[in-house]
């Protein structure tokens, strides 16, 4: 069985989770979220204590193979739905900044015309300062794909670090070439 399938998820104080017609549905003090089960994956609520048990239905392999995700999921919900999820990013080159103008990101990282990045539903992004950005939302795995496009757009390069990265990413610096190699 599987390790993190088995154990059972808590449910917070002012959280409500619902099984309907394989739909999971997680509400929260800072929103809604649902999710539809694919396979033969059981969720139930208990109540005392209050927490989500997902069990599979069969031993076979794609079911092992989704028990511990669809707990995972629900586990991140919950999460979602108290506290939200956040990820910073910050710019890093001369000239290099954000800023959000109504649905859109607008990027200036060194190319002729700033990148224009369309917000999409259920995420918030602000600019505290020019040179960073925040990701905000309910849905983690929304959150960091759309942090993972902004990245995406000038990744940070090797040799001086210029580009979108993740706040406390750890860019790994290659020396540049030497001129004059004594022999």
């Amino acid at each position: 069985m599987s390790r993190i399938g088995k154990q059972p998820v808590p449910i917070p104080q002012g959280v409500s989770v619902s099984v309907k017609d394989r739909t999971v549905t997680v509400k929260g003090p800072k929103g809604e979220l649902s999710l539809e089960l694919a396979g033969r994956i059981a969720v139930a609520v208990e109540e005392d204590p209050a927490r989500v048990a997902v069990r599979r239905e069969s031993d076979e392999r794609p079911d092992r193979a989704k028990h511990g995700l669809y707990r995972a999921l629900i586990a991140n919900m919950v999460e979602g739905v108290t506290k939200g999820y956040e990820r910073a990013l910050e710019l890093q080159g001369v000239g290099y900044r954000a800023a959000v103008q109504g649905d859109v990101l607008s990027l200036q990282v060194g190319y002729n015309a700033p990148k224009e990045l369309k917000i999409p539903a259920g995420v918030e992004v602000q600019c505290p300062a020019p040179t960073a950005i925040v990701v905000r939302g309910l849905d983690k795995q929304k959150v960091g794909a759309f942090a993972a496009r902004v990245r995406a757009v000038r990744k940070p390069e090797p040799y001086k670090g210029k580009g979108i990265r993740y706040k406390d990413e750890n860019v790994r610096r290659l020396a540049g070439k030497t001129f004059g190699a004594v022999k």
